[in-house]
């Protein structure tokens, strides 16, 4: 059965900020809720994902609804009644915030169709909704199972989670994930599932920004740092380069023989992320022309494989490499580094 944490901010980096006595009260009441919060949540996409598995185990899944998917926004007015209000014209909304989920939703649509040609999270035209001023100082932003959520931040260690577009972009891609491969948030599978919000997410950041693989500075959630966590020397939440960064929020392993049992996914994360930042620094160019075409395709074309490890997955992506550029043996090459470089 699918089932994710799919927030960008791990629950123990929360429970970390609302354990430390040296931060505002404030804060540390804003981090225990927001860690809370991510609790209850939890049951709500275990049944999404239950209910995924089951559609597309019985074809049910093979209808499209739309030839591209309707873009929503709902105000929760920083409730936690979803999906909240409705917002009749978000595009040209006077509320920053609906403007960017609007904007950013529709600019990964965009991205998911032109560069991969799928037609929204489970490439049937799927309407993506996001609930925007989720809560009181919610510092987090999430993938349901159905639906995006994101919170204003408690304005100090976190901003407006919609300021980060590698954010969005991350979590849609839980979406991706939910309705092609199915990765499980346990062990090897659970930090894959993490690893494709990141790359993709980053990959999104890249298109959207115009870089090459150079230019890029492979860093997932560094606009959506608030002024204290800035002046505690964090400039992310992970560092894709550079996985162990200790100014990442969130530092993670490096390679793959320091993965233990029970971790994280947003940390076991670290290795394959490594992986794929090297086999496109390896081969240059833009991270989603060839690379990004390599890591789509097996996320895509392997068929439900919830407890896929990471072995199979390296060797699924050579596999690929091959299948999908034989007369580009460069390409090859560069996903073996990837995964030489983390011990694979």
């Amino acid at each position: 059965m699918y089932q994710c944490t799919c927030s960008i901010v791990p629950k123990d980096v929360l429970e970390r900020i609302a354990g430390d006595k040296k931060l505002d009260p404030e804060l540390r009441r804003a981090a225990a809720e927001s860690a809370r919060l991510s609790d209850v949540l939890r049951l709500l996409r275990t049944q999404h994902g239950a209910l995924t598995t089951l559609a597309r185990s019985s074809g049910a899944h093979l209808l499209d609804l739309a030839t591209a998917p309707s873009v929503t926004v709902y105000d929760c007015r920083h409730t936690q009644t979803l999906p909240g209000a409705p917002i009749g014209s978000p595009a040209t909304s006077k509320d920053g915030t609906v403007k960017r989920a609007f904007k950013e939703t529709s600019s990964v649509v965009k991205f998911y169709k032109t560069i991969f040609g799928r037609n929204s999270v489970d490439n049937a035209g799927m309407t993506l909704m996001s609930s925007i001023h989720y809560g009181k100082s919610y510092n987090n932003a999430m993938w349901t199972g159905s639906e995006m959520l994101y919170g204003d931040g408690d304005g100090k260690l976190f901003i407006d989670f919609t300021d980060g577009n590698d954010v969005i972009g991350h979590e849609l891609t839980h979406g991706v994930t939910q309705h092609s491969l199915q990765l499980s948030y346990t062990g090897d599978a659970g930090g894959l599932n993490e690893s494709m919000s990141d790359c993709f997410g980053s990959m999104f950041r890249q298109w959207e920004a115009g870089q090459d693989v150079k230019a890029a500075d492979w860093l997932i959630g560094s606009d959506i740092m608030g002024p204290v966590a800035k002046k505690k020397g964090y400039t992310c939440l992970r560092n894709m380069a550079n996985p162990a960064d200790k100014a990442a929020l969130a530092a993670q392993p490096t390679q793959y023989s320091q993965i233990t049992p029970g971790m994280d996914p947003h940390y076991s994360s670290g290795p394959p992320n490594l992986a794929f930042t090297t086999a496109c620094r390896t081969l240059g160019g833009k991270s989603w022309e060839k690379m990004g075409q390599v890591w789509y395709a097996v996320l895509t074309t392997s068929g439900a494989n919830p407890g896929m490890t990471m072995p199979q997955f390296a060797a699924r992506a050579r596999q690929v490499a091959h299948q999908l550029y034989p007369k580009l043996p460069a390409v090859a090459a560069a996903v073996d580094a990837g995964w030489k470089k983390i011990g694979i």
